[in-house]
């Protein structure tokens, strides 16, 4: 079997529970491609009594069918096929009895759990009857049930008001790789890759595990962008419609506001984006949102005035895939080598330097390790003036329990930064506004995030700390 990268935390989560002497029921979710599957495979082996995968777009008729055809690949036979999903649980219990009754753990593993609920067929409550009234009985069970499907997974399992309410054991989210699992990846798999080039290839495909399988490694990542995205073949094209499609049952509404977030450099709030889109801003919105929050595809920044107003989040797109996409994909309909025609231009440079500022915010916990506070209480969020006219922001600020506060200014160079005149009045601007409209007490320090470090010139004196492109790509731990 292939070699697990990363995932510590999450393998360990898992195995704890194979030597619990109760029954367990685990749930696990995460966007479309980002490995859950072959996780619980790789930490179980295929030692498992039962598992089937739901089948994505299949309907009822063909999910029962995947049933039936699991219940004979692991020796069960069945009396006939079952019509619904109850009989189906009923069925799966009466199958399992014998093994229940052993010593050995009995791993049932369900995959794409929301695929099953085709046509609101009460897969959920058939599945929180199968618990209650049995696999919650018997000591060596654990169930695991997995989804891309986040929102269908939080509210029907997770969240259920119903059968499986308060039943979890624990959840396990599987969130993308970081820039240092890419890494690992990467040259376990062959790649002799720069810092430089892993980062470019993050912005473009993110830390999604099936994505990374596809490049080749005898390419350059140039070539690999213009044979995925731009080629006759290009087999990314249609991964944006199936993502959405596969996370959510009215994929369009995702859509529209995935695509507004994309046209906005410093994200938006929900106020904001209700008007662009001509909604109201009302609980549907907000729960749109928390939906794409859930599947890593929006992050939710807090914003600091003189006090944290949740209202005031701001929403931006942190999905790298999906930026790209919605970026660049409808410019190149007829041009095959797009991407090394147009790396080195303005709007591509651009949008590196919009991706870097939203990497750094995905690798937080490296760079408060890398300035050495990561022992400390702190509060990170994004903050605005009040005056939009002013245009005074900052990416990151990160508040301390010491009383002192970092300015973070990102930089996305190809060489050390240089701290010029012009920018080393913007972030005094910057910092000045800060703290009059803040009435923070704390002790500004500025630092400079960038890519290969700080140049040295007559204005570097005001920079108190910087980190650079190597620090985030170490560990969490």
């Amino acid at each position: 079997m292939e070699q697990l990268i990363g995932r510590q935390k999450e393998k360990n989560r898992l195995r704890a529970f194979v030597g619990s002497a109760r029954a367990e029921f685990l749930v696990l979710y995460g966007r479309r491609r980002v490995g859950k599957t072959f996780l619980v495979n790789h930490v179980f082996n295929g030692e498992f009594a039962f598992k089937m995968t739901g089948v994505i777009d299949g309907s009822l008729r063909d999910q029962l069918t995947a049933f039936a055809d699991a219940m004979e690949e692991f020796g069960y036979t069945l009396p006939s096929p079952p019509s619904d999903w109850m009989e189906a649980f009923i069925m799966l219990k009466k199958a399992l009895k014998d093994k229940a009754s052993a010593k050995e753990r009995c791993v049932i593993f369900i995959d794409e759990l929301p695929a099953m609920d085709a046509g609101n067929s009460n897969v959920a409550k058939a599945l929180g009857y199968f618990w209650n009234s049995w696999a919650s009985l018997q000591d060596n069970i654990l169930l695991i049930v997995c989804g891309s499907a986040t929102s269908w997974m939080i509210t029907n399992v997770i969240d259920s008001k119903g059968g499986l309410h308060d039943r979890i054991t624990m959840e396990i989210p599987i969130h993308p790789f970081s820039l240092g699992e890419v890494e690992e990846y990467l040259e376990e798999h062959g790649f002799l890759w720069d810092r430089m080039m892993i980062l470019q290839a993050y912005m473009v495909f993110g830390g999604i595990p099936y994505y990374l399988s596809l490049l080749d490694k005898e390419e350059s990542l140039v070539q690999n962008v213009d044979r995925l995205f731009f080629s006759r073949d290009r087999l990314m094209r249609r991964e944006f419609t199936r993502l959405f499609s596969t996370l959510y049952k009215s994929p369009h509404k995702y859509v529209e506001m995935v695509m507004a977030l994309a046209k906005s450099r410093k994200g938006m709030t929900r106020e904001q984006l209700a008007k662009l889109l001509k909604c109201d801003n009302n609980g549907h919105l907000g729960k749109r949102l928390e939906d794409l929050v859930c599947c890593d595809l929006v992050r939710k920044n807090i914003v600091r005035e003189k006090k944290i107003k949740k209202k005031d989040a701001i929403y931006q797109l942190c999905d790298f895939f999906s930026l790209f996409f919605l970026t660049f994909i409808d410019r190149a309909e007829t041009e095959e080598h797009y991407w090394l025609r147009h790396i080195n231009t303005p709007e591509v440079n651009s949008w590196m330097g919009l991706a870097y500022e939203r990497i750094c915010m995905a690798h937080l916990v490296q760079i408060k390790k890398a300035l050495r506070i990561d022992a400390i209480s702190t509060l990170s969020y994004s903050w605005r003036g009040k005056h939009e006219e002013d245009k005074a922001q900052i990416d990151i600020v990160i508040e301390r329990a010491d009383h002192i506060v970092n300015i973070c200014e990102v930089k996305f160079c190809q060489q050390e930064f240089v701290l010029d005149k012009e920018e080393y009045e913007n972030i005094n601007h910057r910092k000045s506004t800060f703290i009059e409209e803040t009435k923070l007490k704390h002790t500004p320090w500025i630092t400079i995030i960038s890519t290969y470090g700080l140049a040295r010139s007559k204005y570097t004196g005001m920079v108190q700390s910087q980190v650079k492109l190597d620090d985030l790509f170490e560990s969490e731990d």
